[in-house]
């Protein structure tokens, strides 16, 4: 059908069509993601941000072209997720930004809006790579401008035309791409957008939004989970200073006398956290190896029968209220992304007060950060992405905060819990943040997960299914079995300045066959500090780091 100029009534009709598209074809997008990890998320972070950027406009079809791009932009701003997410975002708020107030806009306008789109999407990305959304874009503005067509759906066609031979060629622009035998995800997702309006404008449709959208889940960490069985009563917490420290054997002690340990040394300082019958003990120990501060112990069951409702017959007659100091204004708040109940507790033992539930193929929006931050009472607020594609989301959600907030760019779990035990409550906000900046490129971090499709990389032959060790996000080692390929990796990352081995195993992994391998470590890396925790991650057999 011929449209000399678009209204709202049709722009709606358009994005909608575009959402229910890009919806449909989410898992397609997301199979050509380069790696053959389990975190091929690009096409359902762009679906999950356009679908929350719909959602604002949604019964909005007799609004202008102005008011509905203004929406739509907004919605994707605060819905976005990923990096793919958030440059779709800046996409649309470029669009909105090039048609303003308008009631309806022409062939040229809407040309003009395209290419704004891409001004937006560049500025936002500090090194724009090219062959990825980021140039599908701007040949998308491009051809627009150079077009001499005045029909808006003739010109839609030729911009999907240019768009699709431009992401052909994306495997000639970037090496990853060509070595995968795939054209770029981000950029697929946009032309799927980009050819779901032009057919909701060739054929007219009048459209709706289909799905619903998932969010991520935040978990307050003060207090404990009502329905979990407390086996060590007593979360215990201090500071060891001491230049002579044998961490090793003090770690060996006291895990017979608890659980939930965390014992981290860094330079004169051991931090201590653990979850015991018997405090008094555990300090007895410590006490021997250097002096004692920041010492805290709460009484874990006493803090589940408050939230039960219940109290003993003793604390009813003492009369004792404690109180709560959520409300309280502090110096220091963190927020950190997580996945997997047993890492969420370790940064709810080491002080982080909101843990977003996410991190690979379900990264948090925009919005779930931001909400996470105007949550936490604090001067400061110091947020942990763990995750290279929740950088910008965490980073845009900074700049929307009202607040004080502060992004590390972890982009592993273990960066962030390496943070976390060498933060400084009583320094000044600026040094804490570039010692921990620091702090992060001390860490090496590895992982095993299993291939999701046949592939070939670096000369390597993957088959689906086989078992990965990645070393800082590359493939080291192909394998079949989780445990050898765990140690081979642990091995590649060992020299001569390491000192410790943390462990976070995944709830598919077998409890017998890791305790083998902590034992092996042990006896092979003797002069080093190994711990193991019970991360209860998905996908990942393993995450593993050394510092």
């Amino acid at each position: 059908m011929k449209h000399l100029t678009i209204d709202g009534h049709s722009f709606y009709n358009m994005i909608v069509n575009a959402c229910n598209r890009l919806e449909e074809q989410k898992e397609f997008v997301n199979s050509l993601n380069v790696f053959p990890v389990p975190d091929g998320d690009t096409g359902t972070n762009m679906s999950m941000t356009f679908r929350n950027a719909v959602l604002e406009v949604n019964g909005s079809k007799n609004s202008t072209i102005g008011e509905i791009s203004k929406k739509l932009a907004k919605g994707a701003l605060m819905g976005a997720r990923g990096n793919s997410g958030v440059i779709l975002s800046q996409i649309l708020r470029g669009i909105s930004n090039g048609i303003g107030n308008a009631e309806i806009v022409d062939s040229e306008k809407f040309s003009h809006c395209l290419m704004e789109g891409a001004n937006f999407a560049y500025k936002a990305v500090m090194r724009p790579t090219e062959g990825t959304i980021l140039t599908i874009i701007r040949s998308a503005g491009e051809s627009a401008l150079k077009s001499d067509k005045t029909d808006i759906t003739e010109l839609l066609e030729e911009v999907c035309k240019f768009s699709e031979e431009t992401l052909n060629r994306t495997p000639e622009m970037l090496p990853v791409l060509k070595k995968a035998n795939v054209v770029d995800s981000g950029g697929t997702g946009l032309l799927i957008i980009l050819k779901g309006m032009y057919e909701a404008l060739k054929d007219d449709l009048k459209v709706e939004l289909n799905g619903e959208i998932k969010t991520s889940k935040t978990v307050k960490t003060a207090g404990v989970n009502v329905d979990e069985e407390i086996k060590f009563g007593y979360c215990t917490e201090f500071i060891i200073h001491s230049n002579e420290a044998d961490v090793t054997e003090f770690r060996n002690d006291i895990s017979k006398i608890g659980d939930s340990m965390i014992v981290v040394n860094v330079d004169d300082i051991t931090k201590v956290h653990i979850h015991t019958n018997d405090p008094g003990l555990v300090l007895s120990k410590a006490v021997k190896l250097g002096e004692l501060s920041k010492i805290k112990i709460d009484n874990m069951r006493e803090e589940h029968r408050e939230v039960l409702g219940l109290k003993t017959e003793a604390e009813e007659k003492s009369g004792f209220n404690e109180v709560s100091t959520e409300n309280e204004n502090k110096k220091y708040g963190f927020i950190s992304v997580a996945l997997g109940e047993g890492i969420s507790n370790i940064f709810k033992d080491l002080g982080v007060d909101r843990v977003i539930e996410g991190g690979q193929t379900m990264n948090p929006s925009t919005q779930d950060i931001l909400s996470s931050i105007n949550e936490v009472n604090a001067e400061n607020i110091i947020v942990f992405p763990n995750n290279k594609n929740i950088i910008m989301a965490a980073n845009q959600a900074k700049e929307l905060a009202e607040k004080n907030v502060y992004v590390i760019p972890t982009t592993t779990i273990p960066q962030a819990i390496t943070c976390l035990a060498e933060f400084d409550y009583d320094g000044e906000a600026k040094d804490n943040i570039e010692k921990l900046s620091d702090a992060i490129k001390n860490v090496k971090t590895g992982s095993v997960t299993y291939a999701v499709r046949d592939t070939e990389m670096d000369g390597e032959v993957i088959k689906e299914n086989d078992i990965l060790g990645l070393v800082e996000g590359k493939i080291k080692k192909v394998g079949n079995n989780v445990y050898e390929v765990c140690e081979e990796i642990i091995d590649s990352m060992i020299d001569d300045n390491s000192e410790l081995i943390s462990i976070y195993y995944g709830k598919d992994s077998n409890k017998a066959e890791v305790d083998k391998l902590v034992k092996k470590l042990e006896e092979k890396y003797s002069d080093k500090d190994v711990q193991c925790s019970y991360g209860q991650q998905p996908l990942y057999y393993f995450i593993v780091s050394v510092e």
